[in-house]
Parts: structure tokens; C-alpha cells; sequence
């Protein structure tokens, strides 16, 4: 399956607007942002679970990463609440569900195979003092990309030129970029050499943003 995986082209998904499709889990759905592979794939995706669901055991082969949305993430490393950023990366194995149900952004197989830094943080709780309306927390940076999260108070501009591409999950709030309105739950991927340029709406932005890993993007491992 290929799902937004042309990364030369600009793509904006407003997830909030799609329908559930069920996973092979009872009680586990998911709307599909990008997607190169089967049911093992190079992905991007909003996963909801229902109280009391769960996914078996798995190793994460490829890595894993997620933000909780909403609710409380669980699994035997503990509970996960919104707001919370997670790094799970190749090797690590666990359980994952949720009693109270939650939903999640969650990435796969967007890993260096030879990462080990395995990590969870309050997004929140790492943010640096605002600079013209702009508060940022860098969540993780290596050689092929860096992970960032910001409050942007309303009408303050969110600009980035970095290279290697540039992805955007609006967590809360709204911004308008090319001209067109981001909100809650809109998943914009800009193309390497392509800047971002966003202005927040009148209730300001929270956003989820991932720089230059485009031109890592492949498919799983056989």
C-alpha cells in the first residue's frame, strides 16, 4: 500500500475530517496519514483505542514513536497521559492498550536501526521561555532529524526553512499556512527546500514538528 508517498509534494491531511478503519485489533481504529508497506509498514497515524482494548506483544523492529492525543496510554512501562512524547526505538518490545481508552499519533519504522535511546517526556514541561509569541521544547535531535513541540500564542508566526523536509501535527488550536486553515488535527508534510510560514488563528496553536528526516523515508525492512 502507498498512502502520501510521493515526499516531493506538499500534503495536508485533516485528520479530524476522516473516517475510523478499523485495525486488526478489536477495539483499535486508525486514520492513515502516509503509508508505504502492508500491516507492516513505513507509517503515520492517528490510533484511537477504545476502553479496555489492547495490541498482543510486538517488537518494534523499526522503531516507534507516538504523542498521546488524548486519554492515557498504557503499557508494562507505565502509564502514559496526553501530552506525553514517547521514543520506542528498534529492538524495544511491549503490550500497549489502554483501560480509560486513548488515542495517539504514532510513527513506525522512521528510525536509524542503530538507535537506542529509548525516552518519554512531557511535552509541556519542556518548553523554553517564548521568543516574538513563540515557545518551543525540543523533544529529540540527532544526525537525521529533529522533533520539536510549540505554543504559539494567537497571531504570533511559526517560520522554518530547515532542511531535509519538514512535518507539522496540530495538536490544539489553528494556523493558517499557503493559505489554507490548520486545525485541530491537521497533518501538513512539506518537501525538502519548501519553508514553513504559519500564522496562528485567534485561540493561538499547539504543534507536533519533525525536520529533516524526508530524505531517509523508505520502506520497511524485509
Amino acid at each position: 500500500m502507498e498512502l502520501n508517498a510521493d515526499f516531493s509534494q506538499r500534503v495536508v491531511v485533516h485528520s479530524d475530517q476522516l473516517e475510523w478503519s478499523a485495525s486488526p485489533m478489536p477495539g483499535v481504529d486508525r486514520r492513515m496519514l502516509d503509508r508505504i508497506g502492508g500491516e507492516v509498514a513505513r507509517a503515520t497515524t492517528i490510533v484511537r483505542y477504545a476502553p479496555n482494548s489492547k495490541f498482543s506483544a510486538h517488537t518494534h523492529s523499526g522503531g516507534e514513536e507516538f504523542i498521546v492525543l488524548d486519554g492515557v496510554f498504557q503499557d508494562e512501562h507505565g502509564d502514559f497521559p496526553e501530552g506525553t512524547y514517547v521514543r520506542n526505538p528498534p529492538t524495544t518490545s511491549h503490550t500497549p492498550g489502554s483501560e480509560p481508552g486513548c488515542t495517539i499519533f504514532v510513527k513506525l519504522w522512521q528510525f536509524d536501526m542503530e538507535d537506542r535511546n529509548q525516552f518519554r517526556k512531557n511535552m509541556a514541561d519542556e518548553l523554553a521561555s517564548p521568543v516574538d509569541g513563540v515557545a518551543t521544547a525540543q523533544l529529540h535531535s540527532d544526525d537525521r532529524e529533529t522533533v520539536s513541540y510549540s505554543h504559539i500564542d494567537a497571531g504570533a508566526a511559526l517560520n522554518m526553512s530547515d532542511t531535509g523536509g519538514i512535518e507539522m501535527l496540530v495538536i490544539a488550536g489553528s494556523l493558517t499556512e499557503g493559505g489554507e486553515t490548520l486545525a485541530k488535527g491537521a497533518w501538513l508534510r512539506l518537501p525538502e527546500g519548501q519553508p514553513l510560514s504559519a500564522v496562528a488563528g485567534a485561540d493561538g496553536a499547539k504543534v507536533w514538528v519533525k525536520t529533516g528526516h524526508l530524505p531517509y523515508a523508505k520502506p520497511p525492512a524485509a
